[in-house]
């Protein structure tokens, strides 16, 4: 049985002031927490329930399945859980294409975002202090082990914009120039808006280039699309750019 000191320790990393408080998170999943144990992330310990898992690190502790169910932020808890240490943060390579994100909410298009940064070959990924924080134990598990490949910082964003403002500023808008027609950079900064709102006056005042995917049904009922949709589109348009320079 999980002494009651680490199962407060481990279901508090559910929540984002622990999480920060301790330097820890909680990724679940065989794939990812694999994943992580093979990138720069340092593992604080593995907790497992199967022992066929026994050989992955000395560093474990089996536990009951009724143990894990408690420790899991899962529906269906997976056999292994592991805690890492939330890794210091590097600087942001702005001599290439850079996504930020302003004040994205949704766990999952974060998740999921991260992993198209990692397919995609992007590097830095920047977060206005509103996104959703990317060590939610959601975030995590959509991330399928791309966490650990892409560079995420917290900043303020107009500031960070400000700084860089040789660099080439892309903002996705309903009103913007049709994609599909632009000459696209192979470096800037492309910002992706929030999912009710889009992108905020203040961030939109600083953007050189106003872009948007068209939209092609007859009727005009769909409002917008997913962000995460929307940046799978926009990067593999990117990249298309850059394939054909």
């Amino acid at each position: 049985m999980l002494p009651k000191s680490q199962l407060k320790l481990i279901t508090s990393l559910a929540q984002k002031k622990y999480r920060k408080e301790h330097g820890l998170f909680i990724a679940e999943g065989f794939k990812t927490v694999t994943e992580l144990m093979e990138s720069r992330l340092k593992l604080q310990h593995l907790y497992i329930s199967n022992p066929v898992h026994a050989s992955l690190n000395k560093n474990h502790t089996l536990i009951s399945e009724k143990d894990l169910k408690k420790i899991s932020q899962l529906k269906t808890p997976a056999e292994i859980l592991g805690i890492y240490h939330i890794p210091g943060s590097r600087p942001i390579e702005t001599n290439a294409l850079v996504i930020a994100l302003d004040d994205v909410r949704d766990p999952g298009n974060l998740g999921t975002i991260i992993r198209l940064c990692d397919w995609f070959g992007v590097r830095d990924l920047v977060c206005s202090h509103n996104t959703v924080d990317c060590y939610n134990p959601k975030v995590v598990q959509a991330t399928m082990g791309s966490l650990s490949r892409v560079n995420i910082s917290y900043v303020n964003l107009s500031e960070f914009l400000q700084k860089n403002e040789d660099t080439s500023i892309i903002g996705t808008f309903m009103d913007g120039r049709n994609i599909y027609k632009e000459m696209l950079p192979t470096k800037g900064v492309l910002i992706m808006g929030n999912e009710a709102n889009g992108i905020r006056d203040e961030i939109a005042n600083l953007v050189d280039n106003k872009i948007t995917i068209p939209r092609f049904g007859e009727k005009n009922v769909t409002e917008s699309l997913n962000v995460a949709t929307a940046t799978a589109i926009i990067l593999s348009e990117f990249r298309r750019a850059s394939i054909e320079m």
